[in-house]
Formats: structure tokens, C-alpha cells, sequence
């Protein structure tokens, strides 16, 4: 089921900004027995996404009401909600229209089928050579211009290797194709700086939340892949996987550690909290 601009249909105005120039940003929530896993947070992060873009929110209470409208729709337990928001139909060219009427699209996917290995024995990454470039104005948020993942995902086919790392131009490392990236050294956790590039995911902000909770410093910072290489523990995370130890990167192992386990019961916890409110 599909909701456009509250109406169930199929079919967006050719003229949407979204679809002419990725003018907007998305959310990929999961959906648990029927309740929007952390829906707060991610209205949160779109309401700031909108802000920065200067695209009308179209509000918390609209957008929870058509959520909950679609989840009564749901034949499983378990699905994924998609939230997009544009700056709506423009006409030819950038200059945004005078008056903006944003465009929002909430969508219900089946939830994916990953393995449950993945989450207790840890997956296997690699390298991308597609850099992510900088730019300050749109670090952080969800935008709707993802060719760089694009680009980045389509470079392998192998399906031993469950995701990619990412690199920005200057071959810092900052994040997986879908996901935000940790290590961990000397008891502390470490994950990039997403001032000039990246996704600030909704998980990477509960992670490092718990994270403080549980004593452990949380470092945000600029480093290369050898650095990565040298790291005790490593894992990626998302709204969707939660999170996935990684065992192997290129040729070198990790032990999925007491660490990331810890974290993993820890998130678990915080989660079944936030469905039972």
C-alpha cells in the first residue's frame, strides 16, 4: 500500500522535484507488530532534514497518523516503512517555486530476509572504490541523491560479501553503502565525523547514546582504513539491521567481540522499550 499525500495511489506528478532533481529526503523505518520502530527519531531527523533543505515539514501528527493507517494494512509481523518528502512540483529548471507544497510518500515494504548469522557471527565487507566527495550543506542528512551508494553497491555481485565501506576523497574511511561504521580500540568506540559527507543514521545516534550509558567513550573522527584495520572490534548498523559485527575486511579477520555484544543486548533492550510504549 502506497499513500501520496495521503491518498492511496501509484502515480506522482513528472513534475515532482524528487523525481526531476532528488530535491528531498527519506526515512527507512522498520515496522514491528504493527508499531513504527522509533518513529519519533526518525520525524526528528526529517523535521531537521527539511529545515536545512527549507522544504515545509508536513507535520508529526500527519505523518504518524498515515503511518499508523498503513500499518493496519500490514499480513506479517514485520515490515518497512518508507517516508519521502519533496519539495513537490516545480516546473522546468532549480529555482525552487514560490510557493512550496511538498509532496509526501509513505510506503509499506516486506521486511528483508537477512540471515540471523549475520547479527550473531558477524558479515563479511570490502572496500568500494567509489569516493563519497564533500560537501558540508548536506553531510548528515537523508537526501534523495544516493548515486554515490548507488554506484558504490553495484561494484560487486559476490553474495559472500555483505556490504561495502566507503571512503570520502581524502580516503577517510565513513561509512557502508547502507549503513553507519564503529570500531573499537582500547575500550573505546570510534565512528566517523560526518561533517562533510555521510548519513548521521537514526541508529548511530541510539548506539552512541547506549554506548555513554555503558561507559564507554564514543570518539568522532577523521581515519584511513589501516586504521580500521588495526581496530579490535568492528560493526555497521542500521534502522533496519540493527547491528551487524563485521568478521572480515579484504583479508583481514575480526573476532566478533564482547564489545558489540554488549551493545547488541543493550540496543535490544532499548528497542522492546520503545515498542512497548
Amino acid at each position: 500500500m502506497i499513500l501520496i499525500n495521503g491518498e492511496s495511489k501509484k502515480h506522482i506528478d513528472i513534475a515532482d522535484r524528487g523525481f526531476q532533481y532528488g530535491d528531498g529526503l527519506f526515512e527507512t523505518i522498520e515496522v514491528r507488530d504493527g508499531h513504527v520502530v522509533f518513529l519519533q527519531q526518525h520525524l526528528d531527523r526529517l523535521n531537521s532534514g527539511c529545515l536545512r533543505l527549507y522544504i515545509p515539514f508536513p507535520g508529526v501528527e500527519l505523518i504518524s497518523l498515515e503511518a499508523e493507517k498503513l500499518c493496519r494494512s500490514m499480513s506479517s509481523n514485520r515490515a518497512v516503512l518508507k517516508i519521502i518528502v519533496t519539495r513537490g512540483s516545480g516546473g522546468r529548471g532549480y529555482r525552487q517555486p514560490d510557493v512550496i507544497q511538498a509532496t509526501r510518500v509513505l510506503s509499506l515494504h516486506p521486511y528483508p530476509d537477512y540471515p540471523a548469522n549475520y547479527s550473531e557471527q558477524g558479515i563479511v565487507a570490502r572496500f568500494c572504490t567509489t569516493r563519497l566527495g564533500l560537501n558540508p550543506t548536506l553531510a548528515g542528512i537523508k537526501h534523495l541523491n544516493r548515486l554515490e551508494q548507488v554506484m558504490a553497491r553495484a561494484e560487486w555481485t559476490d553474495a559472500a560479501i555483505q556490504e561495502g565501506l566507503m571512503l570520502d576523497i581524502n580516503d577517510h574511511v565513513i561509512e557502508g553503502t547502507m549503513t553507519n561504521l564503529f570500531y573499537i580500540k582500547n575500550n573505546s568506540l570510534y565512528t566517523a565525523a560526518l561533517d562533510q559527507s555521510g548519513v548521521a543514521g537514526i541508529m548511530r545516534s541510539i548506539i552512541m547514546a547506549l554506548s555513554v550509558e555503558q561507559g564507554f567513550p564514543v570518539v568522532e573522527h577523521r581515519f584511513t582504513s589501516d586504521e580500521l584495520l588495526s581496530a579490535e572490534e568492528v560493526f555497521v548498523c542500521n534502522s533496519i539491521i540493527g547491528i551487524w559485527p563485521i568478521k572480515q575486511i579484504e583479508t583481514t579477520h575480526f573476532s566478533v567481540g564482547p564489545i558489540a555484544k554488549r551493545i547488541q543486548i543493550q540496543l535490544s533492550r532499548f528497542t522492546r522499550g520503545d515498542i512497548q510504549q
